[in-house]
């Protein structure tokens, strides 16, 4: 959809030549229609009170003269209504409902006013001109009138939307699964929509009292199950399922119903975007694997977060990666003293800028280009704007890569934990997160392991430090760079085949912004030193998600797309471990967020001494060499019995 359809509550776009001058009067055309109106009313009652017959005595001598009288109350209490402004073109229920209010009043105070004048001694005399006046004039004004100015208001949306509209090229075949309130306020926009793209064939809902029903003229043709009927039968190009409030569960049954039929589904949004007014239920888009995947809204203590970002310069590394510009997105919000972004890819640095300034022009913020791994540089960094707040993001986290080029793992994942936290420790920061990963636990890749060896690090380093370290271990994100969605759907894209290593790989998934509030969150609630886990929901089977996103892009499973087992990959894991429950795990407050308790913590001039050996070999790229090494640190790494790689 257009953003100017999108836009249906604005102004509509005129050219000057064209529609500008009539604009311009707008409200004038508007009260002088209501005059109008109103002495119509008028006469319409006076004709039904004579029988519909003419008569020049009533008309010169009762007409006339009351017609000032009403048109003046009629027009002030109608300006008290607010009738004067508002689209016609958009009437509904509340703007008829104010038409009967206004008339009710209006003809309330005329009454009144009515029999004060008959009682008052100076017009008297006037008065008695209207002797064989019958007073059930001003109960059919008041019917004439609620008639006269609806029935005006109706017609111009009617024009609006009957006869103002062009077509878009060919109409496409249009069902609307869910009749409630959003299904029928979804049709109405879409009869409201200048350019007629749809055609509406039929409404689907589960209600059997709506079996049947027309919905502005539009059928209710069956059920949920019957959908995949309904679609062939009616040659149906295109859903929407318009049931805001719906579960994933409900979302993944249309869409498995409608499996390999090849038509395009899109849902309207939810009910807390519809409430909040940032978009209306005719916006309707894609159904996003997010959707089916179900994750809840994420509840913060705002007010925590805010004490530990507001007013205050946070320091963001891996600023332009997939979580950390969501970091610097939600850190925003706080409204910190400044924001220092820092990345080393230049391009990722240069576009997450340029749309934070975009978003939040009032947020002080530096660009800044860094290797985390050059201490001098880092230190400058932190002596010249010294941080309170660092959220340390920055990693190396693709695991098969990472087995590949191991010494560049230890570099950045190792070496640049430690060079920023040391100076978050020199420079007299208050507080340092780091974000880890699910597969730091029990790790079986080189990237795992270093995760690991950051968390024991700055575990250690909280023992002595004034800062308060503290470390945020979850599993994937939907979306972010280089996981599989975006993969998926770029193989979907080229015909196929979609690749999956194996068929009971699992995985958790949150969404980004989920994974950033609650990395915030998790933040306030550490004293130094904890690993906090977030629960990342029930795992999902890797080729179960290739099927889904396989049948939302319109196509069969196995027969449209082809998915084939290409094998696990060095350094995977079938399932990571990764709970919020068992006995190494205690509750925080928040109902989404844990303590991992397992900590065994070494010697620091023992675990220097390991970390210091591992650092030196990094550069030989010798993967038994840093196995070895790693291993002395983490023994619970098994990487090498389960990759079998001895190079």
């Amino acid at each position: 959809m257009t953003e100017e359809n999108q836009n249906a509550g604005q102004d509509d776009p005129v050219t000057p030549d064209k529609g500008w001058g009539m604009l311009h009067f707008r409200k004038q055309y508007i009260v002088a229609a209501h005059i109008l109106m109103f002495s119509l009313s008028l006469l319409m009652a006076f004709f039904f009170l004579n029988n519909m017959q003419y008569s020049s005595d009533w008309f010169w001598f009762q007409y006339l003269k009351l017609l000032p009288f009403f048109v003046i109350i009629k027009l002030l209490i109608f300006g008290m209504y607010k009738q004067y402004q508002g689209w016609w073109r958009y009437v509904g229920i509340t703007d008829l409902l104010a038409i009967v209010k206004a008339s009710l009043i209006s003809t309330l105070i005329i009454v009144i006013l009515w029999f004060g004048l008959l009682a008052a001694e100076p017009l008297r005399k006037y008065m008695l001109e209207f002797t064989t006046f019958s007073q059930a004039v001003f109960i059919l004004d008041m019917f004439a009138t609620i008639v006269l100015m609806g029935g005006l208001r109706m017609a111009v949306r009617l024009y609006h939307e009957e006869f103002h509209t062009e077509q878009a090229g060919k109409l496409k075949r249009f069902l609307i699964v869910g009749a409630g309130n959003a299904g029928e306020s979804l049709l109405r926009e879409l009869h409201r929509m200048p350019i007629e793209q749809y055609d509406v064939i039929g409404f689907i809902d589960d209600d059997p009292a709506k079996r049947g029903v027309n919905i502005h003229g539009i059928p209710v043709l069956g059920n949920v199950d019957e959908l995949p009927t309904v679609c062939k039968e009616k040659n149906i190009e295109e859903i929407a399922i318009a049931m805001p409030s719906a579960t994933a569960k409900q979302l993944r049954k249309v869409v498995q119903l409608c499996e390999g039929a090849k038509v395009r589904f899109r849902t309207v949004p939810s009910i807390a975007d519809i409430a909040s007014g940032r978009f209306r239920v005719s916006q309707i888009r894609d159904v996003e694997i997010n959707d089916l995947l179900g994750r809840e809204a994420v509840q913060l203590e705002l007010s925590t977060i805010g004490e530990l970002l507001d007013g205050k310069v946070i320091l963001v590394t891996g600023a332009g990666g997939s979580i950390g510009s969501e970091m610097c997105r939600q850190v925003c919000h706080f409204q910190p003293q400044m924001l220092l972004l820092v990345e080393q890819a230049e391009n990722s640095l240069f576009f997450i800028e340029r749309e934070l300034r975009r978003s939040f022009p009032q947020v002080a913020m530096e660009a800044i280009i860094c290797d985390i791994t050059d201490k001098r540089r880092v230190e400058q960094i932190f002596e010249k704007f010294h941080p309170q707040v660092v959220i340390h993001a920055a990693a190396h986290k693709h695991v098969p890569l990472m087995e590949l080029n191991p010494g560049e793992a230890i570099k950045n994942n190792i070496i640049g934990t430690k060079t920023v936290a040391d100076a978050s420790d020199k420079f007299g920061a208050e507080s340092f997160v780091m974000i880890s990963t699910d597969k730091a636990v029990n790790p079986t890749s080189i990237m795992g392991s270093t995760k690991r060896i950051s968390e024991l690090y700055i575990q250690d380093l909280d023992r002595t430090s004034n800062t308060s370290f503290v470390t945020v271990r979850f599993g994937n994100v939907l979306g972010s760079n280089g996981s599989v969605v975006p993969i998926f759907k770029n193989q979907i894209a080229a015909g196929g085949p979609v690749t999956v290593t194996h068929p009971e790989m699992r995985r958790y998934f949150m969404t980004i912004p989920e994974a950033s509030q609650l990395v915030l969150q998790a933040a306030t609630m550490g004293n130094g030193g904890e690993i906090f886990v977030l629960d990342m929901g029930e795992p999902v089977k890797i080729v179960d998600l290739a099927k889904e996103l396989i049948t939302l892009s319109g196509f069969r499973p196995g027969e449209d797309i082809e998915i084939v087992f290409s094998g696990t990959r060095p350094g995977e894991k079938l399932f990571e471990e990764l709970s919020i429950k068992g006995e190494d795990m205690v509750l925080t407050k928040h109902p989404k967020i844990s303590v991992w308790q397992k900590n065994t913590p070494l010697n620091r001039e023992a675990l220097l001494a390991k970390i210091n050996n591992l650092v030196s070999i990094a550069d030989l790229q010798n993967h038994k060499q840093i196995v070895g090494a790693i291993k002395e640190i983490v023994p619970e790494y098994i990487g090498d019995k389960v990759n079998g790689n001895n190079n």
